[in-house]
């Protein structure tokens, strides 16, 4: 992004004044003392983690708890928090799910060409974590998202830079971590990087068999996690849940119909996400489409699927703002951040278990609104690459199948990871 322009876009871009700054780490610090001063064990979601690891480290099994829906080597990764004190891990895991934030953010505005001491930088940060409720409530229940709010900028960062295998390294070690973003593996589908793919999938593989054969019952997360999460959840956490397929339901839709209605949108937007990704289009903004769009998908299906899951697609969207095309620039992106303005009460759905509603707005709407995009945007790079002629119509469809390697050929460095 260049300073020099005389525009909006230019003014962003320029360095921010240590004002913003400091109104960003007020309100970063705010979220953070919040979190120490309410909770134990780093929030509520933290805790069932750091409390499996100490069922663990006493001779039990962690999936005793219906609650733990992670995978065995998330066990042994929280095993050394279960040794902090209480007090330290109410301040320590805030401290890190707001870095987590924060390191995503920067990952996201790199990608985008965007630097991270700009006031576009700030702000957009600013309003993150003050202007949309999800950012305050992941902070607070501490929840292992985080991880993968980071995971998937950085990793699109690396698609972006054409370094696909350790793209595959970060997404694998997000996902043994907690298995959010297992659905961008059909982004190296997409891409036919096979030996990338076989990464994503082989550490967390590798790290849970590992650590299954730590625990009492090796295939625990089998027998008991999965069934769990088939037959819907519990009660109590269906009514947190954004998708679809548990809030139509609550709304009087007949079950069979939600499914149906849920898993035709999933299935139209990986469609979309497809289309996105064979425009074949150079720039930052077609894997950061793609991705977010097949990640907006899986949430539209998947159990559980909470507010807070936005996180890990928003960021990744926003940063790409002062990009022409863009779909931050159309008004139907903001429309449908409009009901986690916090603060705003919403008539009905003042209670807490009825916020699913809200989010499932939020949710619905952005996944429409992106994939509509994708796919105008996919039909114009059809209409260039017609246009061109055949020389150019097919370097098009090679960049496609190849993917963006940050504006220019990297064939000749492939083969190394790193």
């Amino acid at each position: 992004m260049s300073e020099r322009k005389s525009d909006i876009s230019g003014w962003l871009v320029r360095p921010a004044a240590w004002h913003l700054w400091a109104v960003l780490g007020a309100v970063l610090g705010a979220a953070v003392a919040r979190t120490a001063r309410l909770t134990s064990d780093g929030g509520m979601d933290n805790a069932i983690v750091v409390r499996a690891a100490r069922v663990w480290l006493a001779g039990g099994s962690p999936y005793d708890d219906p609650h733990f829906l992670y995978l065995p080597s998330a066990v042994v990764a929280a095993a050394p928090w279960a040794t902090v004190p209480r007090g330290v891990l109410s301040v320590l895991v805030p401290v890190l799910v707001a870095g987590c934030l924060v390191g995503g953010w920067v990952c996201a505005l790199r990608l985008h060409g965007v630097a991270p001491r700009s006031r576009f930088a700030a702000l957009g940060l600013i309003g993150l974590a003050a202007g949309f409720a999800p950012f305050a409530h992941l902070v607070l229940l501490g929840n292992w998202t985080a991880t993968a709010a980071l995971a998937l900028p950085l990793a699109v960062l690396l698609v972006g830079r054409g370094r696909w295998v350790a793209a595959g390294l970060v997404l694998g070690a997000a996902v043994a971590l907690k298995p959010l973003l297992a659905p961008m593996g059909l982004l190296f589908v997409f891409a036919r990087r096979w030996r990338a793919l076989a990464w994503l999938a082989g550490v967390p593989a590798a790290a849970s068999a590992g650590a299954a054969l730590l625990l009492p019952d090796p295939a625990g997360f089998l027998t008991r996690t999965l069934p769990f999460l088939l037959r819907g959840d519990d009660g109590f956490v269906r009514l947190y849940e954004a998708s679809p397929l548990a809030v139509l339901p609550r709304a009087g839709v007949p079950a069979t119909l939600a499914a149906l209605l849920a898993f035709g949108m999933a299935a139209v937007g990986v469609g979309c996400a497809y289309r996105r990704w064979r425009a074949g289009d150079e720039g930052p903004l077609r894997p950061a489409e793609t991705a977010a769009l097949l990640m907006l998908s899986a949430f539209l299906v998947s159990r559980p699927s909470y507010d807070h899951y936005l996180l890990v697609v928003v960021p990744l969207l926003l940063a790409g703002a002062l990009k022409a095309g863009s779909v931050v620039r159309g008004p139907w992106f903001w429309l449908a951040l409009v009901p986690q303005l916090p603060g705003v009460t919403w008539p009905y759905l003042e209670a807490g278990e009825r916020r699913a509603f809200r989010d499932a707005v939020t949710l619905c709407v952005l996944a429409v609104t992106l994939a509509a995009h994708c796919r105008r945007t996919a039909a114009r790079g059809n209409d260039v690459g017609h246009s061109a002629g055949p020389g150019r119509g097919l370097v098009a469809v090679m960049s496609g199948t190849r993917g963006y390697a940050g504006g220019r050929q990297q064939g000749a460095s492939q083969g190394n990871p790193f």
